[in-house]
């Protein structure tokens, strides 16, 4: 500060040295008083720069003042420049700023539209994605119809990541314009159809939000919905169950009223023993009407179930919760016990997990049908010392509710416990909770009533007090045996302090005041010495103590009621002055006695009916179990009730998924039903249009009847996708390549068949499988639909159909998350010639390492990596690094993280996240992705920490830039007759004779490059294949071994250079001793 030095931002920014640039915006005069037209310069002068390192360092920097609530708004026009900017992580960065200030700047935010929009069409999915995303967040209606063409191409889009992120901006869409609601429930039907499981979830969410009355849109998708739900994200998880739950009330029957049924057979039988004469007289109208059926569950609704269930070991409460209350309010009450277990487990959560699940197993304890479930989980609802006051209060309501005759005692020595904590609210919370336990279960009422009087003798006067309010509640049930309790309470009001207990003797002295003749006056002149020092709830109890007396005993009472009368006259509080008003004309009139004083023994002195000590959770079972209106115990905005479950089943057909008839092919086991049926042998000629429609529909229709019976129990579809796999298999080898265009076609018939099929196949035995029969070469040819090829139809289109490979856009797959790359790997759309030639698991993976940075340069940190030879989790097409780095040092190291990239053009590095800190003496492995462009050049980048920076450099062997493929000899054969000339490259080189085998020579080719063998019906003749990472050229070896022990060394590959230089390293590597 003392030489005017830069700005707060420019200081922090030099210490921590993030780049290798010079200090920027330094200002001349300011510091923490700059001027606020200087605010952020430095980031402007940074983001205006031809440098993307300047740039992704200030735009780090704005994400992080945005992720700690800071106002970035003001660098929107600086920031919106860069959206063009070639830079993916920049760009990345931009968008995730756009989408949190763009509806701040709109006007800004629309001069940029036209990029957004071809940002839609980028190669790269996370830049689609993000442009939707800052599209959907511009709120201004004259972009609507943008928005909406850019939606439906992205319910379309290849990548699901995409597709997601469409079903995210539909209710921003529908809340900006409603009157778009018809053609979005349209993308929601096609999204809804989508069978990735990344996209059901978002999906169905866009479903609830935008029209969730529209229930035909869930029909022909349960069944799938059901089966995903297990792979959903366990967000979609709970959006689909809490859907699934109003659905299957709207859909099937209650599979609980039978016993309402039961119940009203046993009075009706009842009255039937009473009544026999008149039994005999309605014979006749009970033999008209029909019998009742029993109750038979739908197969989809016991799907429904049996597919919720795995989820109750879920490690996210939120789907537990959801799998509870679907058992709740849509199960049998003989399997809502399944879900106690994963309940109780619960518990071990964070104590706001605890509140909600407590809370609503507080509910269920109160129903008695499903009470029974946690008894043998009692001990799991002890209180604990280090819970909150709210988890205890809660477990205090649940074993109270639990409390039975069997376990009152175990439950009443734990209450004795809590009695003598510390916590004023717990011990007052235990002492209701004995209360409650004495007027529930009769034969521990006396128990507990003496250990209730037991704690009048406490010295905590809170205990005290708590004990006199539920004795009172108590003795209301039976004061005849009491009376001792009375006096001795009477005698305690001098002591008690506190308000509540006070009245409370007040009332019970008033109320049985002629059980106590003698103390009750007595009681009396003592309050209303003190009358005018009372709380407003004791002054009440004294003038209705004072009225009572003066009614029964007024010889001895009369003067003290007239007495406190007068105070109350003039006291500060109106209700007071009114009462004692009230009193005065009912009790001591100045004239004669109106109508009502001659009532005013009945009005004082009447029977007043014992409270009922319910639980405060018995009226929350009207609201959904884990709902905020359940929490809360009050509707909610945006609560809808759960529908009542129909009277008459509606009809399950609808859930059935049509197949069309002209794509269905006759399976075997379809002959044999039809020939069960018909009793007649089917005929081996071609059959009419006519015939093969109504046979189809015949099929159709058997299908969804059986499935409708068996439901649940039918074959899952990975089965039945495996099956029609392996017949596949054996169609393509039976026939001839001529026909190939009329096999895929019946091959993607029967696939679809297949599938239809695992979704409604009968439970019955299969018979024996036997592949389809093949479609003749004279068969009608079929016009073939133009298809459109995406992700959403990969499981259903046979690849062989299509006519030419499609090859997929080169970075498609830039930099992916690793779950994307998991999804996303092996995923191709080409012919089925190309698909013979596919990636495997390398045959030898190196352990060893070499130095990146020694532990001198980096003043105790060293660095070491190796080539995994793996599929990089950031791109398909990068070569994944694993670095170790080890502090040699006592004293940790912090930020380690990649600075500068100084890379060959092309070449792309990706970076691990930052080290935080490595601890004096540990050890740690992060994992990076390098695209060498399939080539040998080096990766020069810095090593940074939290003040030091080491230029270190990755060359990759030319043997690490190849992933192994698997290919048949025929295949080897046609590619390496296709690469000769100057694509081939050969050498001669002599083999130790100890060395010329199979396995030496298959191990050595293994080490030096990642390639796989290639099958060989030579003796002494080795294939190998492989191609490279970054461009997937195809790479061929063959190592021929004669008598003498020389080889004759041959390459082909395009890429000459690589050509030549892995002949030396073959040769060098067969030639070792």
């Amino acid at each position: 500060m003392s030489n005017g030095g830069g700005s707060y931002n420019a200081q922090n920014d030099s210490r921590a040295g993030s780049t290798g640039e010079p200090d920027i915006g330094t200002e001349p005069t300011g510091g923490f008083f700059s001027a606020d037209y200087k605010k952020h310069d430095d980031l402007k002068q940074m983001l205006d720069s031809n440098k993307d390192n300047l740039k992704l360092e200030a735009m780090k920097r704005i994400v992080g003042m945005v992720a700690k609530g800071k106002d970035a708004s003001d660098l929107f026009a600086a920031v919106v420049k860069n959206v063009v900017s070639k830079n993916i992580e920049v760009k990345k960065l931009v968008y995730v700023y756009l989408v949190r200030y763009a509806e701040e700047q709109q006007d800004l935010a629309l001069l940029s539209i036209a990029t957004f929009q071809r940002a839609l069409k980028d190669p790269n999915q996370l830049i689609r994605a993000s442009a939707l995303r800052v599209l959907s967040s511009i709120r201004v209606p004259v972009i609507v119809p943008i928005m909406m063409l850019a939606l439906k191409d992205s319910v379309v889009d290849m990548s699901p990541y995409v597709r997601k992120t469409a079903a995210h901006a539909i209710p921003k869409l529908y809340s900006l314009d409603p009157e778009q609601k018809d053609q979005l429930i349209q993308v929601i039907e096609k999204l809804l159809a989508d069978k990735t499981t990344l996209v059901v979830g978002s999906a169905v969410m866009a479903f609830e939000e935008l029209c969730p009355d529209r229930i035909d849109l869930i029909h022909k998708n349960y069944r799938k919905l059901c089966n995903l739900l297990v792979d959903v994200e366990e967000w979609g998880q709970v959006v689909i169950i809490n859907m699934l739950t109003r659905y299957a009330r709207t859909q099937f029957l209650d599979p609980n009223q039978q016993d309402a049924v039961a119940d009203d057979d046993k009075n009706f039988y009842g009255d039937e023993d009473e009544k026999d004469s008149e039994e005999e007289e309605d014979d006749d109208e009970k033999e008209k009407t029909p019998p009742k059926k029993p109750y038979m569950m739908d197969p989809d609704h016991r799907l429904l179930l049996r597919n919720t269930k795995p989820l109750l070991q879920s490690r996210n409460a939120a789907v537990v919760m959801a799998v509870a209350q679907l058992y709740h309010h849509i199960a049998p009450k003989s399997e809502v016990g399944l879900v106690a277990k994963a309940l109780v487990r619960l518990l071990r959560s964070h104590r706001e997990i605890q509140h909600v699940v407590l809370s609503n197993v507080a509910t269920l304890t109160t129903i008695r049908k499903v009470r029974g479930m946690f008894e043998p989980y009692l001990k799991s609802f002890f209180v604990r010392p280090s819970d909150p006051i709210h988890v205890r209060t809660l477990k205090l309501e649940i074993l109270t509710n639990l409390a039975t005759e069997t376990s009152i005692s175990t439950i009443l020595r734990e209450f004795q416990t809590y009695v003598t904590s510390s916590d004023k609210d717990f011990v007052a919370a235990t002492i209701q909770a004995i209360g409650r336990c004495a007027s529930s279960i009769s034969e521990v009422t006396e128990t507990c009533l003496n250990g209730l009087v037991g704690l009048l003798s406490n010295r905590n006067e809170y205990v005290v007090a708590e004990s006199v309010v539920v004795i009172k509640k108590l003795l209301q049930m039976q004061p005849d045996s009491h009376s001792e309790i009375i006096q001795h309470m009477a005698k305690l009001a001098d002591s008690i302090t506190v308000p509540m207990a006070r009245a409370s003797i007040l009332w019970m002295v008033g109320e049985y005041s002629d059980r106590v003749p003698k103390i009750a006056p007595d009681l009396l002149r003592k309050m209303a010495k003190n009358f005018i020092n009372e709380e407003d709830i004791v002054k009440l109890q004294i003038l209705n103590l004072a009225a009572k007396l003066c009614i029964t005993n007024p010889k001895q009472t009369k003067l003290l009621c007239q007495y406190v009368l007068n105070l109350a006259k003039y006291d500060q509080n109106y209700d007071i002055r009114d009462r004692a008003r009230f009193i005065r004309q009912l009790v001591s009139p100045a004239g004669e006695k109106g109508a009502l004083g001659k009532h005013a023994k009945k009005i004082f002195l009447a029977s007043k009916p014992a409270p009922v000590l319910d639980s405060s959770f018995k009226d929350r079972d009207q609201w959904q179990l884990g709902s905020l209106s359940h929490m809360i115990n009050q509707r909610a905005s945006g609560y809808s009730p759960l529908p009542d479950y129909p009277e008459t089943a509606p009809d399950p057909t609808v859930r059935n998924v049509e197949v069309n008839p002209w794509e269905q092919v006759p399976m075997p086991w379809a002959e044999k039903t039809h020939k069960k049926k018909a009793g007649k042998p089917k005929k081996e000629a071609f059959y009419s249009d006519e015939e093969e429609e109504s046979e189809s529909e015949s099929d159709s229709e058997e299908s969804s009847s059986s499935s409708s019976e068996s439901g649940s129990e039918s074959e899952s579809d990975d089965d039945s996708k495996s099956e029609s796999g392996s017949d596949k298999e054996k169609k393509s080898d039976e026939e001839p390549e001529s026909s190939s265009s009329s096999s895929s076609e019946s091959e993607s018939s029967s696939e679809s068949e297949s599938e239809s099929e695992s979704e409604s196949e009968p439970d019955t035995k299969p018979q024996k499988k036997t592949p389809p029969p093949k479609t003749k070469s004279s068969a009608k040819p079929k016009k073939e639909a133009k298809q459109e090829v995406s992700l959403l139809d990969l499981d259903v289109i046979d690849m062989s159909s299509t006519s030419a490979p499609v090859p997929a856009p080169a970075s498609a797959l830039d930099v992916l998350s690793p779950s994307l790359a998991s999804d996303l790997q092996g995923l191709s759309i080409n012919d089925k010639k190309d698909t013979a030639i596919s990636v495997t698991t390398p045959m030898f993976v190196s352990t060893t390492s070499h130095e990146l940075l020694h532990r001198m340069t980096g003043e105790g940190l060293a660095a070491n990596y190796r080539f995994t030879r793996g599929t990089c989790i950031y791109s398909t097409s990068m070569v994944p690094v694993e670095v170790t780095f080890t502090n040699h040092t006592d004293s940790p190291v912090c930020n380690i993280r990649i600075g500068d990239k100084k890379l060959q053009a092309g070449m792309t590095l990706q970076e691990f996240p930052e080290i935080p800190s490595l601890p004096g003496g540990g050890s740690m492995s992060v994992s990076i992705g390098i695209d060498f462009k399939d080539t040998i050049q080096p990766a020069n980048f810095q090593i940074c920490t939290q003040d030091r920076k080491y230029n270190v450099s990755i060359k990759p062997p030319v043997g690490e830039l190849f992933q192994a493929v698997t290919m048949s000899e025929a295949d080897f054969t046609a590619q390496q007759s296709k690469l000769t000339g100057m694509n081939e490259n050969s050498g001669k080189v002599s083999i130790p004779s100890q060395h010329n085998n199979s396995k030496t020579i298959t191990a050595r080719m293994s080490e030096l490059a990642n390639v796989a063998p290639v099958s060989s019906s030579q003796d002494g003749l080795y294939r190998f294949a492989g191609k490279t990472v970054s461009g997937g050229t195809l790479l061929l070896v063959t190592v021929k071994v004669g008598e003498d022990n020389s080889a004759n060394i041959t390459v082909n590959c395009e890429l000459m250079a690589i050509c030549s230089m892995l002949v030396k390293e073959v040769k060098q590597k067969l030639s070792q001793a």
